[in-house]
């Protein structure tokens, strides 16, 4: 499916407050509120819509630490990653997984209440893998940027 310029409008619209009434988003975007009820949903059902969330403020919740994690993976055999990943993604505090390129192997951004939580995490799915070769861990001091905006080349207005 190929998006047009109405469609890349109403992601940067959507992706900046799902919380947008169908009526509202329908007047932003300058379309009849059926229209555009008719592209939302078939935004969704193309996968391009593939979830709304609520997004929380971290600093409310009490302490948390958000880690990066660098992975460097013993053998480069492709059954052994895809085993490292299988724990990885379905740990609770992994809330980031990258296959990257380089000198490392996988990017995890992990988000845990505290050093001790993170030390369950690292016994569960770190030291748990026996092709785990190293990794270093950086505590993030401050998040001075977070944004889960995708730019789809129109502007949201």
């Amino acid at each position: 499916m190929s998006l047009d310029r109405t469609d890349r409008r109403i992601l940067a619209i959507l992706q900046l407050d799902a919380r947008l009434t169908n009526q509202r988003l329908a007047e932003r975007i300058g379309l009849s509120p059926p229209a555009c009820l008719k592209r939302v949903r078939r935004l969704t059902e193309s996968g391009h819509i593939t979830r709304q969330v609520a997004i929380l403020d971290p600093e409310r919740l009490g302490p948390l630490l958000h880690i990066v994690v660098e992975v460097t993976m013993e053998r480069d055999r492709k059954d052994l990653y895809q085993r490292f990943l299988l724990r990885a993604v379905a740990n609770p505090a992994v809330k980031q997984c990258y296959q990257v390129t380089g000198e490392v192997d996988f990017v995890l951004v992990v988000v845990v209440p505290d050093m001790n939580a993170y030390d369950r995490f690292c016994d569960d799915v770190l030291y748990a893998d026996d092709n785990l070769r190293k990794f270093r861990t950086l505590v993030s001091r401050f998040r001075n940027k977070f944004d889960t905006a995708i730019d789809v080349g129109e502007p949201a207005m």
